[in-house]
């Protein structure tokens, strides 16, 4: 009898869908990309003989901790140090992988340290425009109102109010005489 799948397994404080692979449902932890996630997969599957393609839901819950393990330790079980997102630390100067709110804490610190230098991407950073050389001219204007359609949309629904009210019709352009 084939025992039931969970479909939340909890890995690192973050709930995970049970119904994806192991490499594909840990993508799910902010800090963990897909090529970190298949080698914490393959990692994991030297250590417990489960193939890295299984379902995370479909393990048993006392192998939960050796993923989490591997999760918050990647250095210790082989994993190559280029695939850490925190190499060459500025303040211990050795390497590591930070998850879910360490990272948080570290890409803050990070800035604010960036900030009381005055460097030029820590101002950039804190005053939310882009840092690496984009345009911002024409794009990145997401972030505030819109302004230009709003007008023409505003004009375009104010002329037919103003011919149902009777007000002043819209001037019409002479045409040129040749």
């Amino acid at each position: 009898m084939e025992k039931e799948a969970r479909y939340i397994v909890r890995i690192a404080g973050k709930d995970l869908n049970g119904s994806l692979p192991i490499c594909m449902a840990l993508t799910g932890i902010k800090g963990i990309s897909h090529r970190m996630a298949r080698n914490i997969a393959i990692a994991f599957e030297k250590e417990t003989k489960i193939p890295f393609e299984s379902k995370i839901g479909v393990l048993p819950e006392n192998l939960d901790r050796a993923l989490e393990e591997i999760v918050f330790n990647p250095e210790k079980h082989g994993i190559p140090a280029w695939s850490l997102n925190r190499r060459k630390d500025f303040e211990t100067g050795g390497n590591s992988h930070k998850v879910m709110n360490e990272l948080d804490f570290a890409l803050r610190r990070d800035v604010q340290r960036m900030n009381e230098t005055k460097s030029y991407r820590g101002l950039r950073l804190s005053w939310g425009l882009t840092v690496r050389g984009q345009r911002t001219k024409s794009t990145h204007r997401g972030k505030g109102p819109v302004v230009g359609v709003q007008k023409k949309d505003a004009k375009a629904a104010a002329a037919p109010a103003a011919k149902k009210e009777g007000g002043p019709a819209p001037a019409k352009k002479e045409e040129k005489k040749k």
